[in-house]
């Protein structure tokens, strides 16, 4: 059995948005944890049409 764990990095509001955590460090972080990257999704768009936040899921054996 797995559990998952949902981790969402904010975009800037910028008029070239950037992630305001490093992503990297996130997913060697939670590695670190024995947590397995499994997707990048981008489930939300702001007004400009481009992605709010970005959510990380990862996975690990319970």
């Amino acid at each position: 059995m797995y559990e998952y764990k949902y981790v969402n990095i904010m975009m800037t509001k910028t008029f070239r948005p950037k992630p305001e955590k490093d992503y990297h460090e996130v997913v060697a972080q939670h590695a670190k944890e024995g947590w397995r990257l499994v997707q990048i999704f981008a489930p939300s768009l702001g007004y400009s049409g481009l992605a709010t936040y970005f959510e990380l899921i990862f996975e690990r054996e319970k």
